[in-house]
């Protein structure tokens, strides 16, 4: 056991998302798993794999490739894993798995391909456990937590320091942009209709989203768009909030200067260049249905609540 002789224990998680498989190694105060916080857990490894299942489903079903691509990728990760001696590894699954027709059969295919089991989180287990990691980073007292992923995004609804009600919208960054980009990027036309797209699904969701003046923010998608904003709108100063003018200047700026903003953006979120505008599509479009006044991005989110809802409790 590593945390005997005063050696800390290290533990991992591999998400499968939609997009990318990531591998996160955290380290953790052996004698404290109660009231743990954000600046107690060391990552010492962050890694993804752009895998792209979401390309592997077709009509519903995850295919034979997506899995077998699945299974390769989360074995890439268990050999990386293996130099980090730790004392428990646990593999999820989001949208892109849970959201198939052969969700199950799926998931059993990748455990036994990799010799691991696989968690398929629920709408709630994710809504959840956004929650408790977004609370590692800050209190969260008040307001929406929203979790852009590449196949979904998930809002909770936050009211005396508690998640009270939660909706998953079955649409995400990179949902938006398979089902309505032909390009790399969208043209303007792609752009009002995944902005349309979005907002029949929610309403499709029968959830009242609340006017809100405070929004957070965790996922990938929003933590891009707060570093493009910084480093391509705002002369290289980043920043923890997001307003709804730098979406403004954001989408603004790729609609006036297109070849130029993605010169700049591409040095910044290279991987996520084709994702990146659909994303903050679906952030500007929350910000005008709660008119929100700012978005504070997170710095944790929901493999961090795994981590200390699932393994430290």
């Amino acid at each position: 056991m590593r945390h005997s002789g005063g050696i800390v224990p290290r533990y991992g998680i591999i998400d499968l998302g939609s997009n990318t498989i990531r591998l996160c190694i955290y380290e953790t105060p052996s004698e404290k798993k109660n009231g743990i916080t954000r600046k107690e857990i060391q990552i010492l490894l962050n890694y993804k794999i752009m895998a792209g299942l979401a390309s592997f489903v077709k009509e519903g079903a995850i295919t034979k490739k997506g899995i077998k691509k699945a299974i390769n990728t989360i074995n890439a990760h268990l050999r990386r894993a293996s130099h980090f001696d730790c004392e428990e590894i646990h593999v999820f699954a989001t949208a892109v798995i849970r959201n198939c027709s052969n969700s199950k059969d799926a998931a059993q295919a990748i455990s036994e391909g990799c010799n691991i089991p696989v968690t398929i989180l629920s709408t709630w287990d994710e809504a959840h456990l956004g929650f408790i990691g977004a609370n590692l980073d800050r209190h969260l007292d008040e307001g929406i937590l929203v979790d852009i992923g590449g196949g979904s995004t998930e809002l909770t609804i936050i009211h005396e320091e508690e998640s009270r009600t939660s909706v998953s919208i079955p649409q995400g960054s990179l949902s938006s942009y398979s089902s309505n980009v032909c390009g790399i990027v969208p043209t303007q036309a792609e752009i009002n209709a995944i902005r349309l797209s979005f907002i029949d699904c929610l309403r499709e969701s029968n959830f009242d989203l609340p006017k809100q003046d405070e929004l957070f923010g965790i996922g990938g998608s929003i933590r891009s768009a707060a570093k493009v904003y910084g480093d391509v709108c705002n002369e290289g100063e980043r920043t923890v909030y997001l307003l709804p003018e730098h979406l403004d200047k954001i989408l603004d700026q790729y609609k006036t200067y297109p070849d130029t903003f993605l010169h700049k953006a591409l040095q910044t979120i290279p991987d996520r260049i084709h994702t990146f505008i659909p994303g903050c599509i679906i952030i500007r479009e929350i910000f005008a249905i709660t008119r929100a006044k700012r978005l504070t991005v997170c710095k944790s989110g929901i493999r961090e609540g795994y981590l200390v809802d699932r393994i430290l409790k």
